[in-house]
């Protein structure tokens, strides 16, 4: 028995993604990148992440032939362009390279010069699904900003993390000063 996709998708609403923007494409012209929230690291030994892409979105194949792809993580003025590699605003292709400032990274990929994290990978491995591949990328290079407030999606909507934070309140004042370390 599984569980129906309508409440599947309810529930995943509900759990917090940083917004990416998957690229591809090391010439003019025949680049494309999708949005996603399904990014996220793999290892440190080797840097790598991994990344879920449906088949058919165009940067599918296209991350399959160039064997290298950027996992570009937005931050809170980049709204406009998640919607626009979403598909959401009509505008395919190379056409959505039209926002945005880019650069080429170390293999060739489209890398966003402002993001708050960008990962330069080339293609390592790849599993299928039924409707999904889940690409691993080691990482040939990768760049930050300390200073950028990350875009996350959540229920429907954009957030950042400080809008999320207001919300919360501990009850317990020793919880404030936990930090992962502390549970591995």
């Amino acid at each position: 028995m599984t569980v129906d996709a309508k409440d599947f998708k309810q529930a995943m609403r509900q759990c917090a993604g940083a917004v990416a923007l998957v690229t591809v494409g090391t010439e003019h012209g025949k680049r494309t990148g999708l949005t996603v929230t399904s990014a996220c690291s793999l290892s440190d030994t080797p840097p790598s992440l991994i990344v879920c892409v449906n088949r058919n979105a165009s940067a599918h194949a296209r991350i399959r032939e160039e064997g290298a792809f950027a996992v570009n993580f937005l931050h809170e003025d980049h709204a406009l362009l998640a919607l626009t590699f979403s598909g959401q605003k009509g505008i395919n292709g190379d056409d959505r390279f039209g926002f945005g400032q880019w650069t080429r990274g170390a293999t060739g990929a489209p890398v966003l010069t402002d993001a708050v994290a960008a990962f330069d990978c080339v293609l390592a491995q790849e599993f299928e699904t039924r409707t999904h591949s889940i690409f691993v990328g080691e990482v040939r290079s990768a760049s930050h900003s300390a200073m950028a407030t990350p875009l996350v999606y959540l229920r429907s909507n954009f957030h950042t993390p400080r809008e999320i934070r207001e919300g919360i309140s501990l009850g317990d004042l020793d919880a404030r000063h936990l930090s992962w370390t502390d549970f591995s």
